[in-house]
């Protein structure tokens, strides 16, 4: 049952909450968003219908708090680390999507911890497209995804947002076979602490586009495996080979440096 739910999952085919990996409760009171409207994933209060993942810890272990809720806000917060040791992290909404829009309200706050890399500078980022949270390796960094960064400015220079990266997956840009793992957007810089809306707009294995503040900033498409990294092999070898990336799971990043969600939402399409 297990397998063949993750293969259900991962093709966008279901939208099944896990209940193993939630509260008691969340089965029953994180319904399946419904089509052709927007729905919030995040009810204000607490984590109900998101997981924590963290490098190093097991799935549902909240490692020194690092995922809450705060004054309405989903936090990544670092307070009650001394130093940051690898420990990257992904909060997983219950259900896979395939076809949706997304949008997240995120800002960057405070410094990063001490530790934490210099390319992770107020980084961040949703992960879409994910391979399901119960099949990462306990020590893996990032889930096998497409991962739309967030990246704020330092004050000097350019530093774009919405920009993709590819764990585990490749993309085709204008009929090319992109192999290069994080690509730019055309946004602009946004320095200091302020809030930034980014919108993801997914068609299954099909087209994908991020938009920053309303602006269309990036688009590529038919996300496959990559054949090349060790975790997507081995979820290809779990699907008979088939390397097509056609939906999956949403988290939210946690790599070293504070940032607050306000809103997450999903609009669910017709395929």
């Amino acid at each position: 049952m297990a397998r063949s739910c993750w293969r259900m999952a991962w093709c966008g085919l279901a939208a099944l909450a896990l209940g193993r990996e939630l509260p008691a409760d969340d089965t029953k009171t994180v319904p399946v968003p419904p089509k052709g409207q927007w729905t919030s994933l995040f009810n204000g209060k607490d984590l109900t219908g998101w997981t924590p993942k963290l490098r190093g810890s097991a799935l549902g272990e909240n490692y020194l708090d690092t995922f809450r809720v705060q004054d309405g806000k989903i936090i990544v917060a670092y307070d009650r680390y001394t130093k940051f040791n690898g420990e990257f992290g992904h909060l997983f909404y219950a259900h896979p999507f395939s076809h949706y829009k997304l949008r997240v309200e995120y800002r960057f706050v405070g410094d990063q911890v001490p530790g934490g890399p210099s390319w992770a500078f107020r980084n961040s980022g949703a992960m879409i497209h994910c391979q399901p949270p119960e099949t990462m390796r306990k020590d893996q960094d990032f889930p096998v995804s497409l991962e739309v960064q967030f990246l704020g400015g330092s004050g000097r220079g350019k530093r774009s947002t919405g920009n993709l990266c590819t764990p585990g997956t490749h993309v085709y840009m204008k009929d090319k076979l992109v192999t290069q793992h994080c690509n730019d957007s055309t946004s602009k810089t946004y320095d200091g602490d302020q809030w930034v809306t980014i919108e993801v707009e997914a068609h299954g294995d099909g087209t994908i586009k991020h938009f920053v503040n309303g602006e269309l900033v990036i688009e590529y498409d038919r996300p496959i495996l990559d054949a090349s990294d060790p975790d997507a092999k081995r979820l290809a070898a779990d699907r008979g080979g088939d390397k097509a990336v056609k939906g999956g799971y949403i988290s939210l990043q946690a790599e070293s440096h504070p940032v607050e969600f306000r809103k997450v939402e999903i609009f669910p399409l017709d395929e």
